[in-house]
């Protein structure tokens, strides 16, 4: 029912539409094909092609909007982070961890989502938040680097990185862009209304307090690798058994001055069991 009077709606809507705006909105399009700026910001901005860009986006995907303005798309659910991630520092190297589970809601949307991405041999990227959004600039974070690297003969630093993905994402503070990105070797947070911060041990997402409790009791820099992946996958564990967005499976990876290193996934529930047996024994 739904479905049928939406599309009522939107055939009324485009008999009303008159030859002059359909003409105008063609010449908008091959003008925004041909530019190189949008609204004076640069085309991988993906900002649309009108002033007050952050407003717009704003009224139509925010439910705080003007309260004169109706919503043209009402979400079933509100985004959030809504996943494990980790990273942290010991002197092998860095851990990036994070759980595999993609959720809707309620609904455990895909149980075997990647949520760890290599941009390059030495950096990947943790991603929390909305799974389209994520992918998305983590794409066009791939491209930038590439790029630069074709330009300027030598790779960006992974600070330089983050604070392009920051600049990047900035402009769509107070809308409902949801990305978090947590980059290594150095373990940088990147968040979508365009804050960064650096630390030795970041945790994201909805399981994040469970996460640091494990890693805040067990951490030190001293750890062998073995030991540091143990724990980060003790972490992500405790944290998928407390927080139901979470679980299923962990991915993990090792970054050190060789380039990264992806673990094989393992379930979730085989560390559910060694704990079992661990506790009855």
């Amino acid at each position: 029912m739904y479905l049928a009077s939406l599309f009522v709606e939107t055939q009324k809507y485009h008999t009303k539409v008159s030859d002059s705006l359909i003409y105008d909105h063609s010449i908008c399009l091959e003008r925004l094909k041909t530019s190189q700026t949008n609204c004076g910001d640069p085309q991988h901005i993906f900002m649309p092609p009108f002033p007050q860009a952050t407003p717009f986006i704003s009224r139509r995907t925010s439910r705080f909007g003007p309260p004169n303005h109706v919503l043209t798309v009402q979400r079933p659910f509100p985004l959030s982070h809504g996943t494990t991630t980790l990273g942290f520092i010991f002197q092998g190297g860095v851990i990036a961890a994070a759980d595999t589970r993609a959720s809707a809601g309620g609904l455990v949307a895909c149980p075997a989502v990647h949520k760890i991405t290599p941009i390059h041999s030495h950096l990947v990227v943790t991603s929390s938040g909305s799974g389209a959004d994520c992918m998305l600039w983590e794409r066009i974070l791939i491209r930038e680097i590439r790029l630069y690297e074709l330009r300027h003969k030598r790779r960006l630093s992974i600070r330089a990185s983050a604070k392009l993905l920051s600049c990047m994402l900035h402009p769509f503070k107070g809308t409902d862009v949801c990305v978090a990105l947590t980059l290594g070797p150095r373990v940088i947070y990147v968040c979508s209304d365009g804050a960064r911060l650096q630390g030795d041990i970041i945790s994201v997402g909805s399981g994040s307090p469970y996460a640091y409790g494990v890693l805040d009791g067990g951490l030190s820099w001293s750890l062998s690798k073995e030991e540091a992946i143990s724990l980060a996958r003790e972490a992500v564990f405790r944290a998928t058994h407390r927080d139901a967005y979470s679980g299923n499976n962990v991915d993990l990876f090792h970054i050190d001055a060789q380039g990264w290193i992806q673990r094989p996934r393992e379930d979730l529930k085989e560390e559910y069991y060694r704990d079992e047996h661990s506790r009855n024994f």
